[in-house]
């Protein structure tokens, strides 16, 4: 008799164990709805810095992406998100200009998934082409600036004092 109740035990421990494994990882995925900026709060505490505009607030937007688990790599999700902000603008008639972003820093465990907030507008087609070119130039070096602070390369304060320059050209 108690080697049918050992039997039980263990089957009800695996799948109690399957059951927990399944609800950890299918738990963890969040994808928000795309919102006014003016009327969401930043899933990171502090909004992102913005590049400057003169963009009505009725036109920006906020949207916010987090992996399921922590191999999924930052540049997919960002890809995934600006998708998502494009096709958003795209069903207005308008173009998608990126405002700012923020992102997770690595490691990626514990539940320190890689989540990204991009902030962006909705403008003219005609603006958005203009636009763009400046802000992707702005956007590709801050990227590139905040690379070398993840990498070490640079302190947080020689960061702070590059990022000012470079959001005040623009």
């Amino acid at each position: 008799m108690s080697e049918t109740i050992r039997g039980k035990n263990s089957s009800c421990f695996t799948a109690a164990a399957i059951v927990v494994g399944a609800l950890l990882l299918s738990a963890c995925s969040v994808s928000s709805p795309i919102q006014r900026f003016s009327e969401s709060t930043s899933r990171f505490g502090t909004d992102p810095p913005l590049i400057k505009n003169n963009i009505p607030s009725s036109d920006i937007y906020r949207i916010f992406e987090q992996a399921a688990t922590g191999y999924v790599p930052i540049d997919a999700l960002r890809e995934g998100t600006e998708q998502r902000a494009v096709e958003f603008c795209e069903r207005q008639g308008k173009g998608m200009l990126l405002l700012g972003d923020q992102t997770s820093k690595p490691p990626y465990i514990l539940g320190n998934f890689p989540r990204i907030e991009i902030v962006f507008a909705c403008v003219d087609k005609p603006n958005a082409a203009r636009g763009h070119s400046g802000a992707d130039e702005q956007y590709a070096k801050l990227s590139n600036l905040k690379k070398l602070l993840d990498q070490g390369a640079i302190t947080k304060s020689e960061f702070e004092k590059e990022k000012a320059k470079i959001l005040s050209q623009y």
